[in-house]
């Protein structure tokens, strides 16, 4: 049976329609917003190893050309592999929705969103993410939902539910956010330097929108919801639990107050390794377990340590920041670089400028467009000591090098004041908690160290979050083991003037807006304390590029004077770009941009162009070529391709005999255009240059 409802939201019809399509599917929801249509299924496997230790959920998202009329480019004409759209699409639906399954839940998840229609005007990942908890909520999977998702805007002071795309170009805030109908579980978003306060109200409104939408996901499922199936509980032995606690626990308690990520570590595993040995014969084959109980322990231990102390495990208090170190220039031929590190978190930012044919191409459903600002992350393995293999960016990859682009592009000049193609690149060197955040402060550094005219330094801090009962702890600038033992991993980035970018995700099952506020608060002291002391390192950008970095010069010529410059086949333009060593590109409009190293290169080609397209002006002197002689005067080339005679009495103030006395082929000299007559020839005078 085929089931629909209808929500108005953002004064748009918000449609879920279950029981036509994809009916094998374990759930499978149609989500219609505008002309956009959203198809998404989810479905768990039947079976599980007893020897699975976590919980497998896949995300896919994916946005057939079809969706929006067109056929994909390229040689192969279907889709590949997922595009950078759709894996932070994919991620977006993954993230709330993870928290929600029971702790005990082993059975693989997948879940698939496949965009069917799109209008180019609603973005189809909020639609989603609704979905996804939409058919999950119907489906006989165990689920503590439903979730509800939107988009907040900003236009002309007011806020905007769901804002089109035409409308997200000129917002000041693109914040998506995800929720139950009790409390915030996932917000991502860049914003133009808005303050905390404007992000509160953002989040307040979005919070009353969620709630509508998970009551109408709520009365779909009680009319179309399967049974939930059972849940097989974990086997708990107590005896082993007993005896493991009183083995380790104190040792656990030394372990956690040691500074040093790589100590606390290898005193663990020799915990562990203990544990294993003194308890084998007891508990055989009881390695896992022992090794989770331990890890249970010291999890425990420290949010003890956190909430009744207010002690860290290396030593700090809950509002302090690691040590942070920050040096620029430290590589000699690159654009700009900066080595950034806070506690043991290292980023070494790189930029380098190119030219507008170094803009990247992206193809989305909305059409082919370009970027001329990109910002990538890596994070190799031997950042953790880790062994892996390398095989180009993966999802968390890609997720941070987003976060981190979207909170540096507010203070990256237009291309009108500063016609470069800006790439960063950020490689972890390593790694202890918020390495993504180091990369904003690394790449913000690095651009100034290559001296591109950023308005002002950006920075990012990593927020954490302890709750027990009605005890809560907030930590500032969180540690790799503290985002695993805690609640929350809240990301905030920006400028002195406000926030750039956020990006919260939680382990419990929702945190309320006060909460969030606290940590807004002191997420801005952090912040401040960040900037200042990169200030100290570099605090505007510096007054000259790199001298490796190219030089770009732009001019506007007319449009008929294109074919001029480019020559037939190319030929004028390229001969131009190998005298000068630069790289010429000439747009439909007549704007020409040269680039080259140094600056003599793009001066000379700028001077040969505007030779060739200069417009001759009648008392005006030029520097011309004699071309050829004849009794009556000489023929001068005073522009490229313009050639104008001087008559024998205009070569000297004395009466001249012989032309040849006076000049001689090919000699360069001086002439002023004196007239241009009825037929178009040019009169040229050497007596009136000379002055």
């Amino acid at each position: 049976m085929i089931h629909k409802l209808d929500l108005e939201s953002g004064g748009r019809i918000l449609s879920l329609e279950t029981g036509k399509v994809a009916k094998q599917a374990d759930g499978a929801v149609t989500v219609r917003y505008g002309d956009t249509v959203v198809l998404v299924t989810a479905v768990a496997s039947d079976e599980v190893s007893e020897e699975q230790d976590f919980f497998p959920l896949q995300v896919e998202y994916r946005e057939p050309s079809y969706a929006a009329g067109r056929i994909p480019g390229g040689f192969f004409k279907r889709e590949g592999r997922p595009r950078e759209k759709e894996i932070l699409s994919a991620r977006l639906i993954d993230r709330p929705l993870r928290p929600l399954f029971p702790e005990s839940f082993r059975h693989e998840v997948q879940i698939v969103a496949m965009v069917l229609s799109s209008d180019q005007e609603n973005d189809s990942d909020v639609l989603a993410m609704i979905g996804a908890s939409a058919a999950l909520g119907i489906s006989d999977i165990p689920f503590f939902g439903p979730i509800g998702a939107v988009r907040i805007g900003k236009l002309n002071g007011e806020f905007v539910v769901n804002p089109t795309f035409t409308q997200l170009d000129i917002s000041l805030l693109d914040l998506t956010v995800a929720g139950t109908a009790e409390s915030i579980t996932m917000v991502e978003g860049g914003a133009k330097e808005i303050s905390e306060e404007e992000i509160l109200k953002a989040l307040s409104l979005a919070q009353q929108e969620i709630q509508k939408i998970v009551k109408i996901q709520e009365e779909l499922i009680s009319v179309c919801g399967k049974p939930k199936r059972g849940i097989v509980p974990e086997i708990v032995i107590p005896e082993l639990v007993k005896a493991v606690e009183e083995l380790t626990l104190e040792e656990i308690r030394i372990a956690n107050t040691l500074p040093a990520k790589e100590q606390r570590q290898t005193a663990i595993r020799s915990i562990i390794e203990k544990a294993n040995t003194f308890l084998k014969e007891k508990f055989p084959e009881q390695e896992g377990k022992i090794k989770e109980i331990v890890e249970e322990i010291q999890k425990r231990d420290l949010r003890r340590m956190i909430l009744e102390e207010g002690k860290r495990a290396d030593g700090r208090n809950l509002s302090e920041i690691r040590l942070i170190s920050c040096e620029v220039g430290v590589l000699p031929r690159t654009h700009g670089s900066a080595l950034f590190s806070r506690g043991e978190t290292q980023s070494l930012a790189v930029t380098t400028l190119g030219t507008a044919s170094d803009e990247q191409i992206v193809e989305d459903l909305e059409g082919e467009s370009s970027k001329s600002y990109m910002l990538h992350y890596n994070f190799p393995p031997f950042s953790v000591g880790e062994v892996r293999p390398i095989r180009g960016p993966g999802r968390r990859e890609i997720g941070h090098g987003a976060l981190a682009e979207r909170a540096v592009a507010p203070v990256i000049p237009s291309e009108d004041v500063f016609p470069y193609t800006i790439r960063v690149v950020s490689d972890i060197l390593e790694s202890n908690g918020s390495s993504s955040m180091a990369s904003v402060c690394g790449a913000s550094l690095s651009l100034m160290d290559a001296g591109v005219p950023i308005k002002s330094n950006v920075a990012g801090i990593a927020m954490g979050l302890v709750v027990e009962d009605e005890k809560v702890a907030i930590l500032s600038d969180i540690m790799g083991l503290e985002d695993h033992l805690g609640d929350m991993d809240f990301k905030i980035a920006g400028t002195k003037e406000g926030i750039t970018a956020l990006q919260l995700d939680i382990k419990i099952k929702g945190l309320k807006l006060e909460i969030l506020r606290k940590a807004l608060e002191q997420a801005h002291t952090g912040r401040m304390h960040i900037l200042e002391t990169m200030e100290r390192t570099l605090a505007k950008p510096r007054d000259e590029l790199s001298i490796y970095a190219p030089r770009i010069i732009s001019i506007m010529i007319p449009k008929d004077k294109i074919g001029d410059v480019i020559g037939p086949g190319g030929k004028v333009i390229r001969a131009i770009q190998e005298e000068t060593g630069t790289k010429i590109e000439i747009e439909d409009d007549g704007k020409v941009t040269i680039a080259g190293v140094g600056g003599e290169g793009t001066k000379k080609a700028l001077r040969k162009i505007e030779e060739l397209t200069a417009v001759p002006e009648v008392g005006k002197i030029y520097r011309g070529k004699v071309k050829r002689l004849t009794s009556f005067g000489a023929f001068v080339e005073f522009l490229s391709g313009q050639e104008g005679l001087v008559h024998i009495s205009e070569l000297e103030r004395r009466r001249v005999e012989r032309v040849e006395d006076v000049i001689k082929e090919g000699e360069e000299v001086l002439v002023k255009l004196i007239k241009i007559d009825e037929q178009g020839r040019y009169n040229l005078s050497r007596k009136q240059a000379l002055g």
